[in-house]
């Protein structure tokens, strides 16, 4: 497990602004900001990666680098996920790409008990390939392990990264006692989860924050 909060970055200045109650009102901000912090995790998730060495045609001579043997697929989740998984795309600029749409179905007069619906998904073959998928927020981790679960019909990955901005510790705990196999990769590990299994201190919801508030 990688937590950026854990050494000084810019990756914390940049979590302080999606924080920021007053920064927030600027959705345009709020979502670059998602999205320099997927490019950053993208950076340092690439270090992890499998490189093969390739001759390149310069204007002068031939110079001998390392490339990606194999580009990943980006996996996330609606909507929230978008700006975050674009900054991953900026970087794979190459890489397949996998979409989900899950959310909180709640009970009626559950006491604010839910169960994860999904009503869309769509990826390319996964067979032997690096998945990496991305939510900004990482609160039960409940949505996370469905989204994952379902995409397994589409073939098992060699290695799979989960990447999240804000995390609580019961999500993290969950997420690594139902998926051990998986690379967690998060901006910063929070407090706790309310009552109405929010992250505290958190950033509110990010999906409105970022789009606007629905209905």
């Amino acid at each position: 497990m990688f937590v950026f909060a854990q050494q000084s970055s810019l990756a914390n200045q940049f979590m302080a602004e999606l924080r920021n109650v007053s920064l927030q009102q600027d959705r345009l901000r709020f979502r670059r900001n998602l999205e320099r912090l997927g490019e950053l995790m993208a950076y340092e998730i690439s270090k992890k990666l499998t490189y093969q060495n390739v001759s390149v045609q310069t204007p002068l001579g031939i110079a001998n680098t390392q490339v990606l043997r194999q580009q990943p697929v980006l996996a996330t989740i609606l909507r929230a996920g978008l700006p975050f998984h674009q900054g991953f795309a900026n970087y794979f600029d190459q890489a397949e790409n996998a979409f989900a749409g899950a959310y909180r179905g709640y009970v009626p007069d559950g006491n604010d008990e839910f169960e994860i619906a999904m009503d869309y998904i769509v990826s390319p073959d996964l067979s032997g390939k690096v998945l990496i998928l991305c939510d900004p927020m990482l609160a039960t981790g409940r949505s996370l392990e469905k989204v994952y679960h379902a995409l397994l019909r589409y073939g098992i990955p060699a290695q799979t990264h989960i990447a999240a901005i804000i995390a609580s510790p019961e999500g993290v705990r969950y997420v690594q006692q139902r998926l051990p196999q998986c690379h967690l990769w998060l901006g910063a590990i929070d407090d706790h989860l309310n009552e109405h299994f929010y992250i505290v201190p958190g950033l509110g919801d990010s999906g409105d924050l970022a789009f606007g508030a629905k209905v």
